[in-house]
């Protein structure tokens, strides 16, 4: 449904020069610097699948998405979206497509969100029993059924936000594009957009692209993640994956009965890691993923323990030691 060949898009960037002679120079003769927010990416997206998009402020996504939702041009490249090229917004293409902007809002703040379902119906023509099918659904399961007939500025963010993936979502669009859909809500509000968009996913089965900072969202809807930094893809697989592959290490965390006896010497628990923790209650070690079956069974034998933990690194975390270590390697 969304395939993208060698897409590349390069911002000119216009530099002043410093002190007071910089300023008027720059009145005549501007600098420009070329600033690659894109750079030559390829991907595919299939039927029914959600792909999330991750990386740091300025890594390109949101660049990314506007491109391949028709909003700018690239600079060079190809992509096709239904059969469609984006940029050249044909009108066939936007009745099937549909962005959701965490940062910018689609309803007229002043009008109750019902009426503005009543323009959007118009403007993609849906058909009076679709749209009314449509919106039982959408609002029934996203619970806002009380307040579609109050002003949209009245609302709480998290009711706003659910309006608005109403708005998006009322025409059935088969792709899908969410850019921070839950950013500044809060923890429920949060949840209940995750759980949606699953169901949606489920009953619709549109190509969706997911972009956000929080990790919660990327590891509950999406199997398959591209890491995105300074506009290059650095990684497209399976979620899972990027713990196999970039995690070296595992943290077993053994909570300890009391007792009247003394633990290892501290060097003993050394053989096996990292020692994080090491109390009369708890050890916490660090160890080598294939290392920790012999580390295991050493704490169980030597300790009186009374639960045993083994933890995979947290995924945010391993991604952020990826952007660390690229950055150091361009240093």
């Amino acid at each position: 449904m969304i395939r993208v060949r060698s897409l590349s898009k390069t911002y000119y960037v216009h530099k002043k020069a410093p002190g007071l002679m910089g300023s008027v120079r720059s009145l005549f003769v501007r600098k420009k610097t070329p600033k690659d927010a894109v750079k030559a990416v390829s991907l595919d997206v299939a039927e029914g699948e959600i792909l999330g998009l991750v990386g740091p402020n300025g890594a390109g996504k949101t660049t990314l998405v506007k491109m391949l939702a028709g909003i700018i041009f690239p600079t060079s490249g190809e992509a096709s979206v239904l059969g469609h090229t984006p940029w050249e917004r044909d009108n066939e293409f936007r009745r099937q497509i549909a962005l959701i902007m965490g940062q910018k809002a689609q309803l007229w703040w002043d009008l109750p969100a019902a009426d503005c379902f009543l323009l959007l119906k118009e403007i993609y023509r849906i058909p009076d029993e679709k749209y009314a099918e449509n919106l039982e659904y959408l609002s029934t399961v996203l619970d806002v059924k009380k307040d579609l007939n109050v002003q949209v500025r009245r609302l709480s963010l998290g009711e706003r936000m659910k309006m608005e993936l109403i708005a998006a979502l009322l025409h059935e669009p088969r792709v899908v594009f969410l850019d921070e859909p839950t950013i500044g809500l809060d923890l429920t509000a949060q949840r209940a957009i995750r759980d949606f968009i699953l169901e949606y996913r489920e009953r619709h089965k549109p190509a969706m692209i997911l972009t956000s900072h929080y990790m919660e969202d990327i590891e509950r809807l999406c199997k398959r993640i591209v890491i995105i930094q300074d506009g290059a893809f650095i990684y497209d697989g399976q979620l899972d994956d990027v713990v196999k592959t970039y995690a070296k290490r595992k943290v077993i965390t053994a909570h300890l009965r009391k007792q009247d006896g003394s633990l290892p010497e501290r060097r003993e628990l050394e053989r096996f890691g990292e020692v994080l923790e090491e109390t009369d209650l708890q050890v916490r070690l660090s160890v080598e993923r294939p290392r920790v079956a012999e580390a295991s069974g050493y704490l169980l034998e030597n300790l009186p323990v009374a639960d045993l933990a083994i933890d995979e690194t947290d995924v945010g975390t391993i991604i952020e030691q990826i952007f660390q270590e690229r950055r150091e390697q361009a240093e």
